[in-house]
């Protein structure tokens, strides 16, 4: 082969690469942009506690939750304002939320489900409260306990709970039955939490929601 054969024959591989590059570096990053997922959603006020939440003659209590996901896990934020100075909570994910999706108790409620400890938070001299985790959360978080004959199931929903009973005792909290939502199995009641989503009734850790049936499951598959 001559050397000018070979120059040409060089250069027309080199344009194939180059081409093939710049068509495989779009869809690589479409690819990786497509596995990036955040969601970010509000905690609502058990309305029988809100007094004890909050400073007498102060705001609504308010606690937004961000959820990023992640390569291998995902990361959660929240952040809560005009809580009362010095209180301390409990912060879990739960299977069922005691509110409906309008933020009104739900009349059918009977309990919160399986539920997982995550983290404990504090609020602060100016009334906020803070918090990060890092583990799976959004559409995958589950638990199984084939000892309790309980099969996967999953905790879509987020709240936190008055650490001390006492400190739910004005609002009509009996301290005499703590409810088990902190280290000691002795905490008070649930001070703010997730809402369904008026369509599917899941969570908000569900972002991807898919119809079974009469109902909803989320699509765990991704």
């Amino acid at each position: 082969m001559t050397q000018a054969k070979r120059t040409i024959r060089t250069g027309k591989c080199l344009v194939l690469s180059a081409l093939a590059m710049a068509i495989a570096v779009p869809l690589f990053t479409g690819e990786m942009a497509a596995q990036v997922k955040q969601t970010s959603f509000d905690l609502h006020v058990n309305r029988k506690f809100a007094a004890c939440l909050g400073s007498p003659g102060g705001p609504t209590p308010t606690a937004h939750v961000t959820v990023t996901h992640g390569s291998l896990a995902d990361t959660l934020s929240i952040v809560a304002d005009n809580i009362k100075p010095g209180l301390n909570f409990d912060l879990f994910t739960i299977q069922r939320s005691n509110l409906l999706a309008d933020g009104t108790p739900d009349p059918s409620f009977l309990n919160f489900g399986l539920a997982w400890y995550q983290t404990d938070m504090h609020a602060n001299s100016q009334g906020q409260a803070k918090a990060y985790i890092h583990t799976i959360l959004l559409d995958q978080i589950f638990g199984f306990d084939p000892d309790a004959s309980l099969l996967p199931t999953n905790t879509f929903h987020v709240g936190f709970w008055f650490n001390n009973p006492s400190d739910a005792v004005a609002c009509g909290f009996d301290p005499t039955k703590p409810t088990p939502f902190n280290g000691e199995h002795k905490a008070g009641p649930n001070a703010m939490i997730s809402l369904p989503d008026a369509t599917t009734d899941l969570g908000p850790l569900c972002t991807d929601p898919i119809k079974q049936g009469s109902g909803y499951v989320c699509d765990i598959s991704k």
